[in-house]
């Protein structure tokens, strides 16, 4: 890993810290502004420390986002209380070099507040503390960007109207959902990025795991949590097959199962054998156990699809039939099972219903080549390699189109 690239994992890894030592000093009504002086901070670091890198970058960063917030609040005339904040100023920064997990707690248990509805909490949680930005926000819903960036706006609006008390903490497991959508979300982008160059972010991969293993660790019984770990540990242990090492990607019936990541396999199967009997079936206990069934098979065509379709149509029903990537993914488990005839009649009528979704022109590629159309095969990859505003996923189109002699 490069240099930039290691400073981008420690920035990404220190923000949430600074940003909660600012809220901590400053109250949560100032979230706006504390992100902001943060944001500046981290800009001077990117131009500071290439020649003058600090012995405690942690530090650093939390005395130079509070000057910044200084500076923003002596200019600031207009604000009432300036000169309460102004005295507040002057008191000492208590424990700056240390670092502390309660710190992204903190500010998650902010961005979380039970007054946000639960689609600001997500957004506001993924730029706040996972640093992401709203393009790769709206990348992973795929929503416009400006109704990602209103959602955190008003979600920081409606913080400043709170004022300066923290939500209480009384139900930790009412947060539970949301956190585990804020992991998902990021997990999702580290391994599909929104450019495609490069093709997985290592860095994101792994904080997304190290937080549903904590959040795994105090919530044992959760069987949503135990599935969301496994989904994870599955679609990790297959990153050596999945890549190239010129940053091609491999779809799964091309990649060598032989270098999958064994060890990942094996916690992710223990961890479902704790959790699936007498479970009741959650998306992402059921997301977990179609990734198992893929780690488990030695090649596609001795894979279990039977038992992947059924757990698709079971997906279906808990998500109450919402999510048209459930119904795509459930096509392409019934082209296994029953044929791409059949697959591509369910495929015409999810194209009429939603047009516009995303792999759906890759998909019916796939399924007209293995029926034997290569000529509709090339066309329909055209258009997914067109519509592709992922690299990555562009060049395993374009490759593709050239297997067909296009």
């Amino acid at each position: 890993m490069s240099i930039p690239q290691q400073r981008e994992g420690l920035w990404r890894d220190l923000a949430p810290q600074v940003l909660a030592r600012l809220l901590r000093t400053y109250g949560p009504d100032q979230f706006d502004a504390c992100e902001d002086a943060v944001q500046e901070a981290l800009l001077a670091a990117h131009q500071q420390w290439e020649e003058n890198p600090p012995q405690d970058p942690l530090g650093w960063l939390i005395t130079t986002s509070r000057w910044r917030y200084v500076d923003w609040v002596r200019s600031d005339r207009s604000r009432r209380d300036r000169e309460t904040k102004v005295d507040r100023l002057t008191e000492p920064l208590l424990g700056q070099g240390t670092s502390s997990g309660d710190d992204s707690l903190l500010v998650l248990q902010l961005c979380c507040h039970p007054e946000l509805p639960r689609a600001a909490q997500i957004a506001l949680t993924l730029r706040a503390v996972c640093g992401l930005t709203t393009a790769q926000i709206s990348h992973v819903y795929q929503l416009p960007e400006a109704t990602v960036a209103q959602r955190i706006t008003r979600a920081k609006r409606r913080l400043d109207e709170l004022g300066r008390v923290f939500p209480a903490t009384t139900d930790p497991s009412a947060l539970t959902p949301t956190v585990l959508n804020v992991i998902y979300v990021m997990f999702t982008e580290a391994h599909h990025t929104m450019s495609g160059s490069p093709a997985r972010d290592a860095d994101l991969a792994d904080e997304a795991l190290h937080l549903g293993r904590q959040l795994r660790s105090g919530a044992p019984g959760d069987t949503e949590v135990a599935g969301l770990l496994a989904l994870m540990l599955f679609t990790e242990a297959r990153q050596p097959a999945r890549i190239t090492a010129a940053g091609d990607l491999m779809a799964l019936d091309e990649q060598d199962r032989s270098v999958w990541d064994r060890t990942l396999i094996a916690e992710g199967l223990r961890i479902l054998d704790r959790s699936v009997a007498g479970a009741t079936p959650g998306p992402y206990l059921i997301q977990a156990c179609i990734a198992g069934l893929h780690a488990q098979a030695p090649d596609v065509d001795r894979t279990d699809w039977r038992e992947i379709l059924a757990l698709y149509r079971l997906l279906e029903l808990t998500t109450n039939g919402l999510n048209p990537t459930i119904r795509l993914n459930r096509i392409v488990a019934e082209a296994m099972v029953h044929g791409p005839a059949r697959a591509l009649e369910l495929l015409d009528q999810l194209r009429e219903e939603h047009p516009g979704l995303p792999r759906l022109h890759a998909v019916r590629a796939d399924l007209l080549r293995r029926s034997g159309d290569r000529v509709a095969a090339a066309g329909e990859y055209r258009e997914a390699a067109r519509a592709a505003d992922n690299l990555a996923e562009q060049r395993l189109l374009l490759r593709r189109l050239r297997e067909l002699g296009a």
